[in-house]
């Protein structure tokens, strides 16, 4: 449906109309606003429009929450290592279109998921568009990059980022400060083998709804210090091999883990051998 110059009132008109939308549930017709008008002009509509607030029983919040699941982008900005040059990210062909990706801070879109020879690519910028829902595998053996900065990610549609950083063992740098995990559900293999990562900040993750932590810092060598303290693990059934060869670690801080539902636990801190904190 293309809206051109029809009016935000012929726009509501013709979705409220419809037969098939008379029982439905109100997400689906929000995001039907969302999708054939602009951001503000949709906030308006909700805002002043008692009789859509009415009809749909919504209130300004709902709005907000649900523009957090369907309109607003996640944006990740990654840096390379020098003169190595291979995979950075992995895209399933069917989810190509929603990934935006420029090089080198250039307003140039490019369509392709790896670098050719000789190109000497240091930083790349990627938009990821509402429609996905998983970052299951995202970074898997990109052993390419550097750094790598969620600098926005205000969705909450996300629910599987299992093998998310899987051997990303060139990685120093992982700022995850505007990182939304409420709905994530798996985080296995996680970090498994960040093995140049020497510090990670993950006090603003929430892990309510995850069942599956295991092998989630499996092999992440360098690691001096980890304060999970912040961690709900009360829907955890999965621990197994979670801090596995972890040498390096000094301290770690798991003092409000819950492990009443946890079914798995073998060789959870298997090789933790400078391990002096518990």
């Amino acid at each position: 449906m293309n809206s051109g110059n029809i009016s935000n009132d012929e726009i509501l008109k013709k979705i409220k109309s419809k037969d098939d939308l008379v029982n439905v549930k109100s997400n689906f017709i929000l995001k039907n606003l969302f999708n054939f008008m602009k951001k503000n002009k949709a906030l308006k509509i909700m805002k002043y429009n008692k009789k859509l607030q009415e009809r749909l029983n919504l209130t300004i919040n709902d709005y907000k929450e649900y523009s957090q699941l369907y309109y607003s982008p996640i944006e990740i900005e990654l840096k390379l290592v020098d003169n190595k040059y291979d995979k950075f990210i992995n895209i399933s062909d069917d989810e190509k279109k929603y990934f935006h990706i420029y090089f080198d801070n250039s307003n140039e879109e490019i369509e392709r998921n790896y670098l050719k020879e000789n190109e000497k690519v240091k930083m790349i910028k990627i938009i990821i568009n509402y429609q996905v829902n998983s970052f299951k595998e995202l970074f898997k053996n990109c052993e390419c990059i550097s750094s790598i900065f969620f600098k926005k990610f205000s969705r909450i549609n996300i629910t599987d980022m299992s093998y998310m950083f899987y051997r990303c063992s060139s990685l120093k740098e992982l700022n995850l400060s505007n990182f939304n995990t409420i709905n994530v559900n798996n985080m296995n293999s996680m970090f498994y083998e960040c093995s140049s990562l020497k510090e990670l900040n993950l006090s603003n993750f929430n892990t309510s709804n995850v069942t599956n932590m295991e092998s989630m810092f499996y092999e992440c060598s360098s690691l001096i210090k980890l304060n999970l303290s912040n961690f709900n693990t009360s829907n955890v059934t999965n621990m197994e091999s979670m801090f596995c060869g972890c040498l390096s670690l000094i301290e770690l801080n798991l003092s409000n883990f819950k492990t009443n539902k946890v079914t798995k636990m073998s060789c959870m801190f298997n090789g933790c051998s400078s391990l002096k904190e518990l």
